[in-house]
């Protein structure tokens, strides 16, 4: 393997020789090749529970060859807190340049046995006792096939969809169904996996299936974390002057990466119908990378020559702990993802922030939506449904579509602390 990769005047531990572990009584290992979305707070959450409380053992963080450098801070975090007990581990360039695309469902399905096969090599080589996947959901066609682990094991399990028609309105696709039976067969094979010892679940609905028929595995529900405090007293001043929102609108916000999937085409589409003196109050805010920017330039330039809407974009990643101000300075949160698969950070980013929300009435968002009153959902994949949700908010206080209490209660339920307590007491 190459030699240590040096990052400002910290080092990332690259083992030049295997069975490598140093004088760690117990080696956890965290197993995450994903870069972007949730991952680096998750784990820079793992890193301050596991220093404040000063658990025994190392922690051994194996990561992307590019999170290094995209994400030096956390690095950096954990290398300066964990005082030698935590380490990271980045694959190799020609490793990760190995790696299939993800672009159709046979080549993501045969890019999951490659990872499989990279955490295999690094738990060997670093000699872990027990290994948390970060994202389990990546392990189902391997674990279906048979796939071993060369020790003990753990799991983050994100996109469960098998228990859906339990909730209210749910009509599944053929697409749903056969998801549904994939699911099946993998929570069948893993139930044999002896050296399997918790599923952790982000959706509170999925846990009482996921354990049925297994002696050695147990499931529990997982909290979404949120840092209470940076959300709730963050000031706005400064972001909201540089956005520069003209006096009078209310804000909607969609935020994170503007994809086709969080529904930005349809929710362009739903403005444009709006009737004029309700686009006159609305300023709709953009914030977040986006892979269609070109796209959605196009359509918001018709939409501004055709409405007095005020359309603010903001084409970038944004640091977290900025978030919180972009969601103290909004009226509204808007959340249209297609038909998406689990849970979003944006309604615990929302409900911290006691701001409502207009989601999609799919899957795991729209019961969390409706169970903890945290806003109105409607079915996202039609513009004229989109567009009622806007002239709901655009008309009314908004008010009685919430309970604040609720609210408070939820975000308070998913802390980062919670987050990382909770794992750490089941692995």
């Amino acid at each position: 393997m190459s030699d240590n990769k040096v990052l400002g005047s910290s080092e990332i531990r690259i083992p030049s020789s295997p069975n490598e572990r140093g004088d760690c009584e117990r080696t956890i290992m965290l197993f995450d090749l994903s870069v972007r979305g949730h991952h680096p707070s998750y784990i820079q959450h793992l890193i301050d529970y596991w220093c404040k409380q000063m658990l025994p053992g190392c922690l051994q963080i194996v990561v992307s060859s590019r999170f290094p450098e995209e994400h030096g801070d956390v690095v950096e975090f954990g290398l300066t807190q964990g005082k030698g007990r935590v380490k990271f581990t980045a694959i190799t360039p020609q490793e990760e340049a190995a790696l299939g695309a993800r672009k159709s469902k046979i080549k993501r399905a045969l890019r999951t046995f490659q990872e499989w096969g990279l955490f295999q090599r690094y738990a060997k080589t670093l000699k872990a006792d027990h290994c948390l996947f970060m994202y389990f959901d990546t392990c189902q066609w391997p674990l279906t096939l048979g796939a071993q682990s060369p020790c003990s094991f753990s799991g983050i399990y994100f996109r469960p969809t098998f228990h859906y028609p339990q909730f209210a309105g749910y009509a599944p696709s053929r697409k749903d169904r056969l998801q549904q039976l994939q699911e099946k067969l993998f929570l069948f094979a893993i139930r044999r996996q002896s050296r399997l010892k918790t599923l952790f679940s982000l959706d509170p609905f999925a846990v009482k299936h996921l354990e049925k028929g297994s002696r050695t595995m147990k499931a529990v529900h997982l909290p979404d974390p949120i840092q209470l405090n940076s959300a709730l007293d963050e000031p706005v001043g400064n972001i909201q002057d540089q956005l520069a929102i003209e006096p009078g609108r209310r804000v909607f916000l969609l935020f994170g990466a503007l994809t086709g999937r969080k529904g930005v085409p349809q929710l362009l589409d739903a403005i444009a119908t709006l009737d004029p003196n309700l686009c006159q109050k609305l300023c709709l805010l953009l914030v977040g990378e986006s892979n269609i920017a070109e796209a959605l330039e196009a359509r918001i330039k018709l939409i501004c020559q055709e409405r007095p809407v005020q359309i603010v974009r903001q084409y970038e990643f944004v640091a977290e702990e900025t978030v919180p101000a972009y969601f103290q300075l909004s009226d509204v949160i808007l959340a249209p993802y297609q038909r998406h698969v689990g849970m979003s950070g944006i309604l615990l980013w929302a409900a911290a922030a006691q701001k409502p929300v207009l989601s999609s009435d799919y899957g795991l968002m729209g019961e969390i939506v409706r169970r903890h009153q945290l806003g109105v959902t409607v079915d996202s994949t039609r513009p004229d449904e989109i567009a009622k949700g806007l002239t709901y908010f655009l008309t009314e206080a908004g008010e009685a579509a919430c309970d604040r209490t609720k609210m408070k209660a939820f975000a308070k339920a998913n802390s980062a602390d919670r987050f990382a307590e909770v794992i750490f007491q089941n692995l």
